[in-house]
């Protein structure tokens, strides 16, 4: 898989790159979840009909970000290299990453069709029923087809539904801040993971019989819920079930703000400093809080312990 990084106007020698004609599915895809997959498959076997390659049209950084509009944005469900290699699992030829900045955000529908799609040699450009572009999100998913006559077809790909409701990014994000990781996966097609790096911690785990890896996670992620969970873990191409909690440690700390992701591995005995771990959370087990001694702590991480256990023994089964 290709990936080429871009800027508005695409340079002259970035156009004879893209000398290839091509299907193009175009759109943000933070998360890369099943409607976004939906759009990407159908670009993919548009491509492999008609002879043409596959190819992927992302921004970064996400526009919201660029706009200012934080409230509407809270993190990426998926960093930029992460959407990448989801692009290249579902089989795509080419990703174009599009600068996304002020400048970009005041192209008109129409120079972004003339100035960006056709010097890509783009013949077939397939968008989701919401897709929105140029200054002001002024083009549609319409707006789209009539300026792409006559040469660039347009596929509009209908909403995927998942009980009943609009799979979106958004949806997800709120399934997570709220302790839903099974209904993310759902929506995902698999479970809501993270990336981080295994650093030194307090070491209070070790001391009462429940080691656990202190793993300070990736820029780009959002951060699930506070509380205590059922995960899956991967590092050095192995796989560790376990417990883990996103949490102040209240137990210890009286004025500790930032959350802290401590994992125990269960059937683990190595050394996990400094080493990348991704964590995929299957099941909310309970909220954080605080305990009146260490014994009723103690207590509390072994009852944890053996509800994952038990979710990640059926998880597995499924």
């Amino acid at each position: 898989m290709e990936i080429i990084s871009l800027q508005y106007p695409i340079a002259e020698s970035e156009a004879a790159r893209a000398a290839l004609p091509k299907t193009l599915a175009i759109g943000h895809f933070d998360g890369v979840h099943r409607g976004h997959q939906n759009v990407i498959a159908k670009a993919i076997s548009s491509a492999r009909a008609f002879g043409l390659q596959g190819a992927v049209m992302t921004f970064h950084p996400h526009p919201k970000q660029v706009l200012g509009r934080s409230e509407q944005y809270v993190a990426c469900l998926t960093p930029l290299d992460e959407k990448v290699e989801r692009f290249r699992r579902l089989g795509v030829d080419v990703v174009y990453i599009v600068q996304f900045d002020l400048d970009f955000a005041k192209v008109s529908p129409f120079d972004f069709v003339g100035n960006m799609l056709r010097p890509l040699q783009v013949k077939r450009a397939v968008v989701g029923f919401d897709f929105t572009f140029g200054a002001k999100g002024a083009g549609k998913p319409e707006t789209l087809w009539a300026l792409g006559e006559p040469d660039i077809e347009v596929d509009i790909v209908e909403p995927f539904m998942q009980d009943g409701d609009k799979v979106s990014s958004s949806r997800i994000r709120e399934a997570l801040m709220n302790g839903r990781p099974e209904e993310a996966a759902e929506l995902l097609g698999e479970p809501y993971a993270v990336r981080g790096v295994v650093v030194q911690g307090e070491g209070r785990g070790r001391k009462i019989g429940y080691p656990t890896a202190n793993i300070q996670q990736e820029d780009g992620f959002l951060i699930p819920r506070q509380g205590v969970y059922a995960i899956m873990a991967e590092t050095d191409g192995q796989r560790y079930s376990g417990v883990l909690n996103i949490g102040v440690k209240p137990t210890f700390h009286d004025n500790l703000t930032e959350p802290v992701m401590e994992a125990h591995l269960f059937d683990f005995g190595g050394d996990l400093y400094g080493k990348t771990v991704s964590v995929q959370f299957i099941a909310f087990l309970r909220t954080e809080k605080k305990f009146g001694s260490i014994d009723e702590l103690i207590a509390q991480i072994h009852s944890d312990a053996d509800q994952a256990k038990a979710l990640l023994t059926a998880y597995d089964k499924k």
